[in-house]
């Protein structure tokens, strides 16, 4: 047994388990060896390993919002039908009982198969590869159109008010100059919340209108490298389907760019891959440059005005995200000064 593995019985411990596999016909359940799944910040699940396969058991937890009964069978029922459409996805095993998840002990829990692979940074790919990733995600789009209901367009969509923006930044703010223990981190946050107010005085006359939202479409609402696998050069997964829902979709398309294409320190966009991967996605769905634009505006505007990860450490004493704020940001920071260039590489 390798470093950090354990038993079924001693996994127990902090998950069911066992209780859970019990629910399933599953030969050698109890040869099992469990080891704990650590990527990503909402996810809790173990890789279970036997002698011939493997799975991925998933517990679905309530701070993701997404964690009913109606909303986690919804969201299986999609990634079978993208499955038997030929899309890289990976359906849950069903239960004895017919479903596709477990109720234990008030949670809900589901078993995939596990899919070897590797996760990619967006800036590792060539030409070729970012291109895909646009192209994969269009087929993504377009798939789900076809397996899900229409989606009825809403009149507006609102962006988000700078008012309330500054109210969060004083609370904020506030709650730093209380802490007892100033870190280094603190500094960071207490400076670009500071610069983030002079930024939205100078730009707070370009929010968004609401009627000026891209249309509304199905989306998976979470694509970025760590839920994406690949096999060598091939994408063979998109997973953690948690929050596929009707949102802007060209928003979802600047979004997952920022995380696929951005400098893990600097949070500066590769931006000749990203024009690639922009190209093939509107090449593929037929989308017009105009709602790619109105999407980059209405990202760039949500990135002016959120503070998730701050949010987070100082009003949910939740650290789980401080890694990723430096890079986000100064991404912001990077995104004001060069608008105009970010938006000529999603739509030229």
């Amino acid at each position: 047994m390798t470093q950090g593995q354990l038993t079924v019985r001693e996994a127990a411990r902090g998950l069911p388990v066992a209780g859970v596999l019990r629910r399933y016909d599953l030969p050698g359940a109890d040869t099992l060896r469990a080891e704990p799944v650590r990527h990503g910040l909402l996810n809790r699940g173990l890789r279970l390993t036997g002698p011939d396969r493997s799975y991925y058991l998933k517990q679905y937890l309530d701070d993701v919002g997404h964690a009913s009964g109606a909303a986690i069978a919804a969201q299986h029922r999609a990634i079978a039908a993208l499955h038997a459409l030929g899309l890289p996805t990976a359906p849950p095993l069903t239960a004895r009982d017919g479903r596709s998840f477990v109720l234990l002990r008030g949670r809900r829990y589901a078993l995939f198969p596990w899919i070897a692979g590797e996760h990619r940074d967006g800036r590792g790919l060539d030409p070729a590869g970012c291109a895909a990733l646009g192209m994969l995600l269009g087929r993504l789009h377009t798939a789900l159109d076809a397996v899900l209901p229409p989606v009825v367009q809403p009149l507006a969509v609102p962006s988000a008010d700078p008012a309330d923006t500054g109210r969060t930044i004083d609370d904020l703010l506030a709650r730093i100059d209380r802490r007892d223990r100033y870190e280094p981190i603190d500094e960071l946050a207490g400076r670009r919340l500071r610069e983030r107010r002079e930024l939205l005085a100078a730009y707070g006359h370009r929010r968004p209108r609401p009627g000026a939202a891209p249309p509304t479409g199905w989306v998976h609402g979470d694509f970025h490298p760590l839920n994406l696998l690949y096999r060598g050069a091939a994408p063979v997964a998109v997973l953690d389907w948690d929050r596929l829902g009707a949102k802007p979709r060209a928003e979802e398309v600047v979004r997952a760019a920022t995380l696929f294409f951005h400098h893990p320190e600097t949070g500066v966009l590769d931006l000749p891959r990203l024009r690639g991967y922009a190209r093939a996605y509107r090449d593929s769905t037929g989308t017009a440059a105009d709602r790619i634009a109105a999407g980059v505006h209405r990202v760039w505007w949500e990135r002016l005005n959120d503070f998730w990860m701050l949010r987070w450490r100082y009003q949910r004493r939740d650290e789980r995200a401080d890694p990723l704020f430096a890079a986000a940001a100064a991404q912001t920071v990077w995104w004001c000064e060069e608008y105009e260039q970010v938006l000529d590489a999603f739509v030229n």
